[in-house]
């Protein structure tokens, strides 16, 4: 997965005030800008579609994606931005920020663009998101800004982690507004979740996960697979083996017995549960000598 490999380059980070009317002419960027609106009103045109910013509102501006910003209305405008790229490369502290159209790019230049990993995504962002939680991203941002312009020792390393948790943040809020019914449910899921993280010395069967949770069985694994990537039960194999598998480090007690307290019959289906689920037998992680 892309999001394996990532690790980021902050190229700008600052906290942008326009008093008086302001514009970004037609251009297109090297490197990745994120823009936040915390204050005042914008028409922003990405290729041919128009939006508009509001307070709450984030865009995402992709290399060589041509478009303008253009101010609205009186007043103030605040736009907290950073320009990056998802990886480091030997010319990324050479790359500038670009206020031009590609026309008028040099062959140099051109040869500056980053490559677009967007799409590579398990969420795609989208080029204008309305923030659900815009409070969370506003802080995320201006953490990485006062990191970037403070450089403390090793400002580098904090500004990545925190660029990091702001990019997951800002998918998990698309994910959520792709997946609505994962969000309206997602306190029921939860609380399955809990209940099977607390019942690992058992078998679970959806029958009572969906008393507790009041969702039908068929919907419940079908939401619970959407939201976590697996069913109950593989969500629950998990933790049993997890379970398991601490007992068997970090304790002596004889295979046999932690098999009768993970409640296996016998300490064969034990370990036939645990080849299934970690494709090894259970004595590989007993500690030798």
């Amino acid at each position: 997965m892309i999001l394996h490999q990532i690790s980021p380059y902050i190229r700008v980070a600052m906290d942008n005030i326009e008093e008086g009317p302001w514009i970004i002419q037609d251009r297109v960027l090297y490197d990745y800008e994120l823009l936040y609106i915390m204050e005042g009103r914008v028409i922003c045109t990405i290729e041919d579609t128009v939006y508009e910013g509001e307070r709450g509102d984030i865009f995402l501006f992709r290399p060589k994606q041509r478009h303008n910003i253009v101010k609205v209305g009186g007043g103030r405008i605040r736009q907290p931005h950073i320009h990056f790229d998802f990886f480091y490369n030997e010319d990324s502290e050479k790359v500038k920020v670009s206020f031009r159209p590609l026309e008028e790019m040099n062959q140099e230049e051109t040869n500056w663009f980053r490559q677009d990993i967007i799409d590579q995504m398990p969420v795609v962002l989208p080029s204008h998101l309305r923030l659900k939680n815009p409070i969370m991203i506003e802080k995320m941002l201006l953490d990485i800004i006062y990191e970037y312009e403070t450089k403390m020792p090793f400002f580098e390393f904090k500004v990545k982690g925190l660029f990091i948790q702001l990019w997951i943040q800002l998918l998990r809020e698309n994910y959520w507004n792709q997946n609505p019914h994962l969000e309206t449910n997602m306190h029921a899921l939860m609380h399955v979740k809990q209940y099977l993280m607390h019942n690992t010395n058992r078998k679970v069967r959806l029958d009572e996960l969906s008393k507790i949770s009041g969702i039908s069985k068929h919907y419940l694994v079908r939401l619970f697979q959407n939201a976590f990537g697996m069913s109950p039960i593989q969500y629950h194999n998990l933790m049993r083996m997890h379970a398991a598998r601490h007992l068997i480090q970090f304790t002596t007690e004889p295979l046999g017995i932690i098999a009768e307290k993970m409640g296996f019959p016998t300490i064969h289906a034990f370990s036939r549960f645990f080849k299934m689920v970690e494709g090894t037998s259970p004595s590989f992680y007993r500690r030798k000598g």
